[in-house]
């Protein structure tokens, strides 16, 4: 299964060890779905993770998220941009991500603003699914 995890999953992820975003990112590194992210995505990821309100949080010094980021995106799989849909959404910041799940030919676009993605990924076949939703719907069988 092919997943695109929206910034604010990654977010979670890494401001708390306890929620379902946390367990995701465990899901990964135990090989249970393929994480798919542009190049523009993933700057993303580290931009919002770099932000000084972000780490008075998850509390990693830059080497420490340096190195995180980089485990992740060595096992990532990475997407090329072929076709740009846009505007297919109302916020623009969001179609970085929709994108990343379109041409990474993605199952499901993971995000705690599902309303956000309704009806565009559903038009090109992309599941809109929280981090919740998705481990309790796929990996707790």
């Amino acid at each position: 299964m092919r997943l695109v995890l929206d910034t604010c999953v990654i977010v979670s992820a890494f401001r708390s060890k306890s929620g379902a975003s946390y367990r995701l990112l465990e899901l990964f590194d135990e090989d249970r779905y393929r994480l798919v992210a542009t190049p523009t995505l993933f700057k993303e990821y580290e931009t919002v993770l770099s932000r000084p309100e972000q780490v008075a949080v998850h509390q990693l010094s830059p080497w420490q998220l340096d190195e995180a980021l980089k485990d992740l995106a060595s096992r990532l799989l990475p997407v090329k941009i072929y076709f740009q849909w846009r505007p297919q959404l109302r916020d623009a910041d969001d179609e970085l991500v929709l994108e990343a799940a379109i041409n990474g030919f993605a199952d499901a676009l993971v995000t705690h603003n599902v309303r956000d993605f309704l009806p565009a990924a559903n038009h090109f076949g992309i599941e809109v699914i929280t981090p919740g939703r998705i481990i309790k719907e796929r990996f707790t069988r």
